[in-house]
Protein backbone atom coordinates (compact mmCIF):
# COMPACT_ATOMS: atom_id res chain seq x y z
CA UNK A 1 0.00 0.00 0.00
CA UNK A 2 1.39 3.40 -0.95
CA UNK A 3 2.21 5.82 1.85
CA UNK A 4 2.46 9.58 1.75
CA UNK A 5 5.27 11.33 3.60
CA UNK A 6 4.09 13.77 6.24
CA UNK A 7 5.09 17.39 5.79
CA UNK A 8 7.56 18.51 8.45
CA UNK A 9 6.41 20.90 11.16
CA UNK A 10 9.00 23.67 11.23
CA UNK A 11 10.00 25.65 14.28
CA UNK A 12 10.96 29.31 13.80
CA UNK A 13 14.70 28.75 14.18
CA UNK A 14 14.64 25.88 11.63
CA UNK A 15 13.52 28.08 8.70
CA UNK A 16 17.06 28.83 7.35
CA UNK A 17 17.71 25.09 7.31
CA UNK A 18 14.39 24.41 5.56
CA UNK A 19 15.19 26.99 2.89
CA UNK A 20 18.55 25.34 2.21
CA UNK A 21 16.98 21.88 1.99
CA UNK A 22 14.30 23.22 -0.35
CA UNK A 23 17.02 24.69 -2.56
CA UNK A 24 18.74 21.29 -2.71
CA UNK A 25 15.51 19.64 -3.84
CA UNK A 26 14.98 22.28 -6.54
CA UNK A 27 18.51 21.87 -7.90
CA UNK A 28 18.15 18.08 -7.91
CA UNK A 29 14.83 18.33 -9.79
CA UNK A 30 16.24 20.77 -12.38
CA UNK A 31 19.30 18.55 -12.89
CA UNK A 32 17.10 15.50 -13.53
CA UNK A 33 14.87 17.40 -15.96
CA UNK A 34 17.86 18.69 -17.95
CA UNK A 35 20.00 15.57 -17.56
CA UNK A 36 22.87 17.50 -15.93
CA UNK A 37 25.30 16.04 -13.39
CA UNK A 38 25.40 18.34 -10.34
CA UNK A 39 26.19 15.65 -7.78
CA UNK A 40 29.27 17.52 -6.52
CA UNK A 41 27.29 20.72 -5.91
CA UNK A 42 24.46 18.80 -4.22
CA UNK A 43 26.91 16.95 -1.99
CA UNK A 44 28.45 20.29 -0.98
CA UNK A 45 25.02 21.76 -0.17
CA UNK A 46 23.99 18.66 1.78
CA UNK A 47 27.18 18.87 3.80
CA UNK A 48 26.40 22.52 4.52
CA UNK A 49 22.83 21.58 5.56
CA UNK A 50 24.13 18.97 7.98
CA UNK A 51 26.61 21.47 9.42
CA UNK A 52 23.87 24.11 9.77
CA UNK A 53 21.56 21.62 11.51
CA UNK A 54 24.33 20.75 13.94
CA UNK A 55 25.05 24.44 14.62
CA UNK A 56 21.38 25.23 15.24
CA UNK A 57 20.70 22.36 17.65
CA UNK A 58 23.90 22.74 19.65
CA UNK A 59 23.26 26.41 20.40
CA UNK A 60 19.56 26.50 21.28
CA UNK A 61 18.38 29.00 23.88
CA UNK A 62 16.16 27.76 26.75
CA UNK A 63 13.12 29.25 24.98
CA UNK A 64 13.99 27.35 21.80
CA UNK A 65 14.48 24.10 23.74
CA UNK A 66 10.94 24.53 25.05
CA UNK A 67 9.72 24.65 21.45
CA UNK A 68 11.53 21.37 20.74
CA UNK A 69 10.18 19.80 23.96
CA UNK A 70 6.63 20.76 22.89
CA UNK A 71 7.02 19.66 19.26
CA UNK A 72 3.77 17.97 18.13
CA UNK A 73 5.68 15.00 16.70
CA UNK A 74 8.03 14.48 19.63
CA UNK A 75 7.86 10.81 20.73
CA UNK A 76 5.34 10.25 23.52
CA UNK A 77 5.18 7.85 26.46
CA UNK A 78 3.31 5.22 24.44
CA UNK A 79 5.77 5.59 21.55
CA UNK A 80 8.70 4.86 23.84
CA UNK A 81 6.94 2.03 25.68
CA UNK A 82 6.12 0.26 22.43
CA UNK A 83 9.67 0.79 21.14
CA UNK A 84 11.60 -0.43 24.18
CA UNK A 85 9.36 -3.17 25.65
CA UNK A 86 8.99 -6.75 24.44
CA UNK A 87 5.40 -7.04 25.70
CA UNK A 88 3.00 -4.39 26.96
CA UNK A 89 -0.38 -4.65 28.67
CA UNK A 90 -2.05 -1.34 29.48
CA UNK A 91 -4.03 -1.17 32.73
CA UNK A 92 -6.88 1.27 33.33
CA UNK A 93 -8.67 3.09 36.11
CA UNK A 94 -7.89 4.25 39.63
CA UNK A 95 -10.47 1.90 41.27
CA UNK A 96 -12.05 4.88 42.99
CA UNK A 97 -13.66 7.29 40.55
CA UNK A 98 -14.94 4.77 38.02
CA UNK A 99 -13.11 6.67 35.27
CA UNK A 100 -9.89 6.19 33.32
CA UNK A 101 -7.71 9.28 32.84
CA UNK A 102 -6.27 9.14 29.31
CA UNK A 103 -3.71 11.86 30.13
CA UNK A 104 -1.75 9.39 32.27
CA UNK A 105 -1.21 5.87 30.95
CA UNK A 106 0.45 2.83 32.48
CA UNK A 107 0.72 -0.90 32.55
CA UNK A 108 2.94 -3.97 32.79
CA UNK A 109 5.74 -4.65 30.33
CA UNK A 110 8.64 -7.00 29.67
CA UNK A 111 11.97 -5.22 29.47
CA UNK A 112 15.12 -7.26 28.78
CA UNK A 113 13.78 -10.22 30.73
CA UNK A 114 12.39 -8.13 33.60
CA UNK A 115 8.71 -7.65 34.40
CA UNK A 116 8.34 -3.90 34.97
CA UNK A 117 5.62 -1.30 35.39
CA UNK A 118 5.81 1.60 32.92
CA UNK A 119 3.66 4.71 33.23
CA UNK A 120 3.70 8.31 32.11
CA UNK A 121 1.90 11.37 30.81
CA UNK A 122 0.39 11.03 27.34
CA UNK A 123 -0.28 13.96 25.01
CA UNK A 124 -2.30 13.68 21.81
CA UNK A 125 -1.11 13.61 18.22
CA UNK A 126 -3.80 15.94 16.84
CA UNK A 127 -6.45 18.29 18.18
CA UNK A 128 -9.07 15.58 18.73
CA UNK A 129 -6.59 13.30 20.51
CA UNK A 130 -5.22 16.18 22.58
CA UNK A 131 -8.71 17.08 23.76
CA UNK A 132 -9.35 13.43 24.72
CA UNK A 133 -6.05 13.31 26.62
CA UNK A 134 -6.43 16.83 28.04
CA UNK A 135 -3.09 17.85 26.48
CA UNK A 136 -1.23 15.53 28.88
CA UNK A 137 -2.58 17.30 31.98
CA UNK A 138 -3.63 14.54 34.36
CA UNK A 139 -6.57 14.68 36.76
CA UNK A 140 -6.49 13.44 40.37
CA UNK A 141 -7.76 10.10 39.05
CA UNK A 142 -4.71 9.88 36.79
CA UNK A 143 -2.30 10.29 39.70
CA UNK A 144 -4.28 7.80 41.78
CA UNK A 145 -4.15 5.34 38.88
CA UNK A 146 -0.38 5.85 38.71
CA UNK A 147 -0.05 5.19 42.45
CA UNK A 148 -2.20 2.06 42.14
CA UNK A 149 0.13 0.72 39.46
CA UNK A 150 3.23 1.60 41.48
CA UNK A 151 1.83 -0.16 44.56
CA UNK A 152 1.15 -3.19 42.34
CA UNK A 153 4.77 -3.08 41.18
CA UNK A 154 5.98 -2.85 44.76
CA UNK A 155 3.84 -5.81 45.85
CA UNK A 156 5.28 -8.04 43.12
CA UNK A 157 8.84 -6.63 43.29
CA UNK A 158 8.76 -5.10 39.80
CA UNK A 159 10.89 -2.08 38.84
CA UNK A 160 9.06 1.12 37.90
CA UNK A 161 9.78 3.35 34.89
CA UNK A 162 7.99 6.71 34.73
CA UNK A 163 7.96 9.05 31.72
CA UNK A 164 7.32 12.73 32.38
CA UNK A 165 5.77 14.92 29.68
CA UNK A 166 3.19 17.45 30.87
CA UNK A 167 2.77 21.23 31.07
CA UNK A 168 1.35 20.61 34.56
CA UNK A 169 -1.48 18.88 36.37
CA UNK A 170 -5.01 19.79 35.33
CA UNK A 171 -6.00 22.92 37.26
CA UNK A 172 -9.73 22.93 36.50
CA UNK A 173 -12.48 23.37 39.06
CA UNK A 174 -13.43 19.69 38.98
CA UNK A 175 -9.78 18.69 39.55
CA UNK A 176 -9.69 20.85 42.68
CA UNK A 177 -12.99 19.40 43.87
CA UNK A 178 -11.63 15.89 43.42
CA UNK A 179 -8.47 16.66 45.42
CA UNK A 180 -5.70 17.37 42.90
CA UNK A 181 -3.26 18.68 45.51
CA UNK A 182 -3.90 15.73 47.84
CA UNK A 183 -3.46 13.19 45.04
CA UNK A 184 -0.06 14.60 44.02
CA UNK A 185 1.09 15.04 47.64
CA UNK A 186 0.10 11.44 48.40
CA UNK A 187 2.19 10.20 45.45
CA UNK A 188 5.19 12.23 46.59
CA UNK A 189 5.06 10.68 50.05
CA UNK A 190 4.33 7.13 48.97
CA UNK A 191 6.98 6.95 46.24
CA UNK A 192 9.65 7.48 48.91
CA UNK A 193 8.62 4.31 50.76
CA UNK A 194 8.46 1.91 47.78
CA UNK A 195 11.01 -0.91 47.72
CA UNK A 196 10.94 -1.18 43.91
CA UNK A 197 13.66 0.59 41.92
CA UNK A 198 12.20 3.74 40.32
CA UNK A 199 13.70 5.41 37.24
CA UNK A 200 12.09 8.66 36.06
CA UNK A 201 12.74 10.13 32.61
CA UNK A 202 11.73 13.58 31.37
CA UNK A 203 10.94 12.89 27.71
CA UNK A 204 9.45 16.28 26.83
CA UNK A 205 8.01 18.97 29.06
CA UNK A 206 8.22 18.48 32.82
CA UNK A 207 5.97 21.08 34.37
CA UNK A 208 5.24 21.86 38.03
CA UNK A 209 3.60 19.43 40.48
CA UNK A 210 2.09 17.56 37.56
CA UNK A 211 5.58 16.30 36.72
CA UNK A 212 6.57 15.68 40.35
CA UNK A 213 3.49 13.50 40.88
CA UNK A 214 5.35 10.66 39.13
CA UNK A 215 8.85 12.11 39.53
CA UNK A 216 10.19 10.76 42.84
CA UNK A 217 12.76 8.14 41.88
CA UNK A 218 16.19 6.66 42.46
CA UNK A 219 17.40 8.04 39.12
CA UNK A 220 16.29 11.04 37.07
CA UNK A 221 17.10 10.87 33.36
CA UNK A 222 16.33 13.64 30.90
CA UNK A 223 16.52 14.04 27.14
CA UNK A 224 18.84 16.77 25.90
CA UNK A 225 16.08 19.05 24.57
CA UNK A 226 13.56 18.39 27.35
CA UNK A 227 12.75 20.92 30.08
CA UNK A 228 11.91 20.53 33.77
CA UNK A 229 10.48 23.51 35.61
CA UNK A 230 8.51 24.65 38.65
CA UNK A 231 6.25 26.69 36.35
CA UNK A 232 6.02 27.32 32.63
CA UNK A 233 8.00 30.38 31.47
CA UNK A 234 4.75 31.96 30.28
CA UNK A 235 3.18 31.57 33.73
CA UNK A 236 6.36 32.75 35.45
CA UNK A 237 6.53 35.90 33.29
CA UNK A 238 2.85 36.63 33.93
CA UNK A 239 3.37 36.29 37.69
CA UNK A 240 6.62 38.26 37.97
CA UNK A 241 6.13 40.96 35.35
CA UNK A 242 2.41 40.73 34.47
CA UNK A 243 3.62 40.18 30.90
CA UNK A 244 3.66 36.68 29.38
CA UNK A 245 5.55 38.01 26.34
CA UNK A 246 8.68 38.00 28.52
CA UNK A 247 8.59 34.18 28.62
CA UNK A 248 12.02 33.89 26.95
CA UNK A 249 13.56 35.99 29.73
CA UNK A 250 11.82 33.82 32.33
CA UNK A 251 13.10 30.65 30.65
CA UNK A 252 16.67 31.89 31.04
CA UNK A 253 16.17 32.71 34.73
CA UNK A 254 14.35 29.48 35.63
CA UNK A 255 17.28 27.18 34.71
CA UNK A 256 15.01 24.63 33.08
CA UNK A 257 17.25 22.85 30.57
CA UNK A 258 18.89 19.47 31.02
CA UNK A 259 22.31 21.15 31.11
CA UNK A 260 21.17 23.51 33.89
CA UNK A 261 19.75 20.65 35.97
CA UNK A 262 22.87 18.57 35.45
CA UNK A 263 25.02 21.43 36.73
CA UNK A 264 22.70 21.90 39.72
CA UNK A 265 23.02 18.24 40.71
CA UNK A 266 19.34 17.43 40.15
CA UNK A 267 19.75 15.36 37.00
CA UNK A 268 21.50 11.98 37.15
CA UNK A 269 21.93 11.34 33.42
CA UNK A 270 21.51 13.50 30.33
CA UNK A 271 20.37 11.57 27.25
CA UNK A 272 21.69 12.90 23.92
CA UNK A 273 19.14 13.32 21.13
CA UNK A 274 19.57 12.78 17.39
CA UNK A 275 20.53 15.93 15.51
CA UNK A 276 17.27 17.78 14.91
CA UNK A 277 15.63 16.47 18.09
CA UNK A 278 14.02 13.17 19.10
CA UNK A 279 11.18 13.73 16.62
CA UNK A 280 13.71 13.73 13.76
CA UNK A 281 14.74 10.12 14.52
CA UNK A 282 12.41 8.49 17.09
CA UNK A 283 13.97 5.03 16.76
CA UNK A 284 17.44 6.37 17.53
CA UNK A 285 16.08 8.28 20.53
CA UNK A 286 14.32 5.14 21.80
CA UNK A 287 17.50 3.08 21.47
CA UNK A 288 19.40 5.61 23.58
CA UNK A 289 16.65 5.60 26.21
CA UNK A 290 16.54 1.81 26.29
CA UNK A 291 20.30 1.52 26.85
CA UNK A 292 20.22 4.12 29.65
CA UNK A 293 17.27 2.46 31.40
CA UNK A 294 18.92 -0.95 31.27
CA UNK A 295 22.22 0.38 32.62
CA UNK A 296 20.55 2.20 35.52
CA UNK A 297 18.20 -0.68 36.28
CA UNK A 298 21.03 -3.19 36.59
CA UNK A 299 22.90 -0.81 38.92
CA UNK A 300 19.82 -0.29 41.12
CA UNK A 301 18.95 -4.00 41.32
CA UNK A 302 22.39 -4.61 42.83
CA UNK A 303 21.48 -2.36 45.80
CA UNK A 304 19.34 -3.76 48.67
CA UNK A 305 15.82 -2.22 48.84
CA UNK A 306 16.39 -0.62 52.25
CA UNK A 307 19.54 1.11 51.00
CA UNK A 308 17.71 2.26 47.85
CA UNK A 309 15.03 3.93 49.98
CA UNK A 310 17.65 5.70 52.09
CA UNK A 311 19.55 6.84 48.99
CA UNK A 312 16.31 8.09 47.39
CA UNK A 313 15.45 10.14 50.47
CA UNK A 314 18.99 11.53 50.70
CA UNK A 315 18.97 12.45 46.99
CA UNK A 316 15.92 14.69 47.39
CA UNK A 317 17.05 16.16 50.71
CA UNK A 318 20.21 17.41 48.99
CA UNK A 319 18.36 19.24 46.21
CA UNK A 320 18.42 23.00 46.77
CA UNK A 321 21.20 22.99 49.38
CA UNK A 322 23.50 25.98 48.88
CA UNK A 323 26.19 27.96 50.69
CA UNK A 324 25.85 31.71 51.08
CA UNK A 325 29.17 33.58 51.14
CA UNK A 326 29.71 36.22 53.81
Amino acid sequence: MATTERRPILLDFEKPLAELESRILQIRALAEDNDVDVSAQIQQLESRAQQLRQEIFTSLTPAQRIQVARHPRRPSTLDYIQAISDEWIELHGDRRSGKDDLALVGGIARFHGHSVVMLGHQKGRDTKDNVARNFGMASPGGYRKAMRLMEHANRFKMPIFTFIDTPGAWAGLEAEQLGQGEAIAYNLREMFRLDSPIICTVIGEGGSGGALGIGVGDRLLMFEHSVYTVASPEACAAILWKDSSRAAQAAEALKITAWDLKNLGILDQLLPEPTGGAHASPIEAAEGLQAALLENLEALLAIPPEQRRKDRYRKFRQIGVFSEAA
